[in-house]
């Protein structure tokens, strides 16, 4: 399986250049089974990173490019009326597959926004007092632009705090950017292949969760948050949520490097993507000009980690 993972890494690295970071990030929170926000400018390859990982781990993918227009029932599915069976029908909504694409979330309605809330916790949809399971595996990544908030709905803490991570991928550099456009000729899209199925995807999950994690891990995870609640650079501090997330995240990246142990190194290297959507600074921090990837490495300054 350790070999697999590295083919899937490699099959996306072939279509997304020079940002093998975030490919194994985003590798690590499939694994994990949580939800990653895109937070980037237009153009950079959110989507194609996307559709790279649904076709090399033989995921079932949908997008919905999101709009003001967009409506729930578009994202759930709606009940239509069959004068044939002189019934109501259940039509299926784009979120009835492995990997969900939500192109410029933040360009939709809030009650739009919230209506992925639900699948996105619980991992079902809720249409005229009916629950149906989607399925599983079930993915989201979100795509939103943080430049500019013409025409845009802010997404709320509460959905926020829904994402495991929160991830940039940032302009690629010079040489990357001529390997693009060689690429971009050749349709490297169309050359990726299928590496793993989706039980094996499971497999994965299953393996990741059952890892073994040190007390000493346990209590550096929960120290770092609790930094956050009480540093007086922030005004808001992560939650019980934001623990989750890190210590999911930190077992995904050992599985990935094939350790059966999960290390503080797999702690701190998660814990910005885990818990900078999760923060807020306080006036004294912004006034200091702190931004809060640094306001998270302080936190790692000030929490002792463990030796093991």
């Amino acid at each position: 399986m350790q070999n697999k993972i590295a083919s899937v890494q490699a099959e996306v690295n072939k279509v997304i250049k020079g940002k093998s970071h975030i490919v194994s990030k985003v590798l690590a929170a499939i694994i994990a089974g949580g939800h990653i926000l895109m937070e980037d400018i237009p153009g950079v390859g959110k989507t194609t990173l996307a559709t790279t990982f649904a076709k090399s781990m033989s995921l079932d993918y949908k997008r919905v490019q999101f709009t003001p227009d967009v409506l729930p029932s578009d994202i759930l599915g709606f009940s239509m009326y069959n004068s044939g069976t002189k019934e109501f029908e259940y039509k299926e909504g784009a979120v009835f597959c492995n990997l969900f694409l939500a192109d410029e979330i933040n360009r939709t309605s809030p009650k739009t926004q919230s209506a992925l809330l639900e699948v996105m916790e619980e991992g079902t949809a809720t249409v005229d007092g009916v629950t149906r399971k989607l399925p599983n595996p079930f993915i989201v990544i979100a795509t939103e632009n943080p430049y500019g908030s013409s025409g845009t709905q802010m997404l709320p803490e509460s959905q926020l705090d829904r994402f495991m991570v929160c991830l940039s991928m940032g302009y690629p550099s010079h040489s990357d950017a001529v390997e693009i456009l060689k690429g971009n000729a050749s349709r490297p899209l169309e050359s990726v292949e299928a590496i793993i199925s989706v039980e094996e995807l499971v497999a994965l999950r299953a393996k990741a969760n059952d890892l073994y994690v040190h007390d000493e891990i346990y209590e550096y995870i929960v120290n770092i948050v609790e930094a956050t609640r009480s540093m007086e650079i922030f005004s808001m501090g992560a939650s019980p949520r934001g623990t989750i997330a890190i210590l999911k995240m930190a077992k995904a990246l050992a599985v990935i490097e094939g350790r059966d142990f999960v290390t503080a190194k797999d702690v701190q290297s998660v814990a910005k993507d885990t818990l900078g959507h999760r923060v807020k600074l306080s006036a004294r921090g912004k006034a200091q000009g702190i931004t809060v990837e640094q306001a998270i490495y302080m936190v790692l300054q000030n929490v002792p980690a463990p030796r093991n």
